[in-house]
């Protein structure tokens, strides 16, 4: 049986730290600087995966299956992919980024799946999608209005994926932009999980807060962003090593911010460091939850 972990009380200053993002999510530029940090980092020699077609933007229509995984909530929708095979599989919660549940998230759900992860892809703004950046930060803020709502919904995510009879019980949270800040702040105090994956996304430097992680955190960041900038990605690592908390972060040169789920944007330039990226997550994936 898991034991839960004992979460220490959110302080006000921190409890939003996570939500905002600083730019748009599939795109933006920033000033390049230097990370200050020694990351982990990855080569790109001896690939020979390609990238999933979702984030290339060559994945049809999403095959998953919609879902109310909240109890009592019939407008949260979210999209549930299940790999083929009785399993039981790991599983995995993703998080949309500042303009809601979108096909594209959808899509990723689904080739996850087909890496062999029930994945389950929230919605947290209740049905909505913003269609504009003025929208995208109206829904952003709801979310900052009542976190604990937030960590609810996804509290019943992965209730839902581990009472599921094709799921191991190991479930990992991920999300990009928005999502990734989300997927943060709900390693820190959401029901105990085993991974939390992030691709950009606001960030937390006190050790003292991370500390609350008991798992591998992995990361993918943009040199040629602001949303975080190197320079927070750097403090975040310090302050991971110095609670002790093990972790595999990289920062992407000549990338900006949004460039992995998005790599149809500007293939020439994402699609190597968006492989690079996918074949760390594949194996982060299967360290933290196989």
């Amino acid at each position: 049986m898991r034991t839960p972990k004992r979460r220490p009380a959110i302080p006000s200053l921190l409890k939003f730290v996570c939500l905002l993002p600083l730019v748009g999510c599939g795109g933006g530029e920033g000033t390049p600087a230097d990370s200050g940090g020694d990351l982990n980092l990855a080569s790109s020699e001896g690939m020979d995966e390609g990238l999933p077609p979702s984030i290339l933007g060559a994945a049809g229509t999403p095959s998953g299956q919609e879902i109310n995984y909240v109890p009592g909530d019939e407008i949260s929708t979210g999209h549930l992919a299940v790999p083929d095979g009785s399993g039981p599989f790991p599983a995995l919660v993703i998080v949309h980024e500042w303009n809601g549940l979108v096909d594209r998230v959808r899509q990723v759900a689904d080739d996850l799946a087909a890496e062999g992860y029930v994945t389950l892809a929230v919605d947290l703004f209740d049905g909505r999608v913003g269609s504009s950046p003025d929208e995208n930060r109206a829904l952003v803020s709801e979310v900052q209005s009542n976190y604990e709502k937030m960590v609810a919904n996804m509290n019943a995510a992965v209730a839902y994926l581990r009472s599921r009879p094709d799921v191991t019980g190991r479930v990992g949270a991920m999300g990009w932009c928005f999502g990734g800040g989300i997927a943060l702040s709900y390693g820190l105090d959401g029901d105990d999980h085993d991974a939390t994956a992030i691709f950009y996304g606001q960030l937390v430097d006190d050790p003292n807060r991370l500390a609350a992680l008991d798992h591998e955190v992995y990361g993918t960041f943009a040199r040629l962003d602001q949303g975080p900038s190197p320079e927070s990605v750097a403090s975040f690592e310090a302050a991971l090593r110095a609670a002790e908390i093990p972790n595999d972060l990289h920062i992407y040169d000549e990338v900006n911010h949004g460039f992995w789920l998005h790599v149809d944007q500007d293939p020439d330039v994402r699609s190597e460091p968006a492989l690079d990226a996918w074949l760390r997550l594949v194996a982060y994936l299967d360290r933290a939850l196989r």
